[in-house]
């Protein structure tokens, strides 16, 4: 079975004026499709060709013969992982389960907000910034390129795409601002609600 382009989980235009429906066309329609086609390429006829996308991840992870693979296959799991992460008129202080894990682990949603924003805007380079359950604590963590927490044991709540590609047509250098948006107005807490009972 080949792995296919999710859909998003809204209209392209729906994050607006947050998130452009050019940038979402461009991230999901050609980026996000290139690491499955890719995907597709590097699996076909070997022993990883029927496997789901977390095995295949796991399978390769830290084997440096396996990198192309492990680019694709964890870039096609964290993007489709973002776009379900966001939502319109999402983003500001949670409710539930996660909001007293929030305050419970990490000193409350001000103090989230902040180690959030430093690991998004210290990614060197590309990477991600992510909200983790590791050994059942909250965590905030940033990882480099494709690497991603399934690949470290911890089990990703959030996470906020800071690749060039994620903000360039809409923040140009300004990624602080960006990832502040993704806060304020993107954040999709139900999501994250549903990942933290799923634990």
């Amino acid at each position: 079975m080949a792995f296919t382009l999710p859909d998003l989980p809204y209209p392209a235009n729906a994050l607006e004026p947050h998130m452009s429906a050019n940038t979402l066309g461009f991230h999901h329609g050609k980026h996000h499709a290139a690491y499955v086609t890719n995907l597709n390429n590097l699996i076909k006829g070997t022993d990883l060709e029927n496997k789901s996308l977390e095995e295949i991840i796991l399978a390769v992870a830290g084997d440096a013969s396996k990198a192309g693979i492990f680019n694709n296959a964890a870039q096609v799991w964290n993007h489709t992982f973002f776009w379900n992460g966001m939502k319109p008129n999402g983003g500001g202080k949670p409710t539930g389960a996660i909001a007293e894990k929030i305050d419970a682990d990490l000193g409350g949603y001000d103090k989230f907000v902040e180690q959030f924003k430093a690991a998004a805007t210290t990614q060197f380079g590309s990477g991600w910034a992510w909200l983790v359950l590791d050994n059942g604590k909250l965590a905030i963590t940033k990882t480099g390129n494709a690497d991603l927490p399934l690949a470290h044991g911890q089990k990703a709540l959030l996470t906020c795409d800071v690749w060039e590609h994620a903000y360039y047509l809409d923040y140009q250098n300004r990624r602080p601002d960006f990832v502040q948006a993704f806060l304020d107005h993107l954040v999709n807490w139900d999501f994250v609600n549903q990942n933290l009972a799923s634990a």
